[in-house]
């Protein structure tokens, strides 16, 4: 049982698990934040504009009915079976948005990391490397037996 929980409290403490377990918290933080922009904001301007087309409540009655239940004049919601299309497309918006806003943050963040690598380009003082000497060429040990008889035909001809 010991071993377990010191397994247990190795895998915890990671870096990666810190982080991604912050990053749980926010997303659900910001995943309220945008159900209530579109729930409260965008939804009535949606609602509004289908009202000013179609007339009605807009979304409030766009659902298909499978089975109508009606008790004492009203419909009963809990035994009626609908496809509530309300519903699901403000579940289309509240996904376009958060994936609008992660695009941006990321591209916010990719940008802000490009920036300071070439901040940090910038500060580190440029080293110029010495100039290596060009290696003498290689001669081939033919090339230089010719060579020296030759010099020694030119000392043997300027001696007669």
């Amino acid at each position: 049982m010991k071993k377990f929980f010191k397994e247990f409290k190795d895998f915890i403490s990671k870096g990666n698990i810190l982080d991604m377990a912050v990053g749980i918290i926010i997303g659900g933080a910001f995943s309220a934040i945008v159900t209530a922009l579109t729930n409260q904001i965008l939804m009535p301007c949606i609602k509004w504009i289908i009202s000013l087309f179609k007339g009605g409540d807009g979304l409030e009655n766009a659902v298909s009915w499978l089975t109508k239940v009606e008790k004492d004049g009203a419909i009963d919601w809990e035994n009626s079976i609908y496809i509530d299309w309300g519903a699901f497309i403000t579940a289309i918006i509240n996904f376009l948005l958060i994936a609008l806003v992660l695009f941006i943050i990321i591209k916010l963040i990719m940008g802000a990391k490009k920036k300071m690598e070439e901040l940090k380009k910038k500060d580190e003082p440029v080293v110029e490397e010495a100039p290596q000497p060009e290696p003498e060429p290689v001669v081939d040990e033919h090339v230089e037996l010719l060579k020296e008889i030759r010099d020694l035909l030119k000392e043997d001809k300027s001696k007669k």
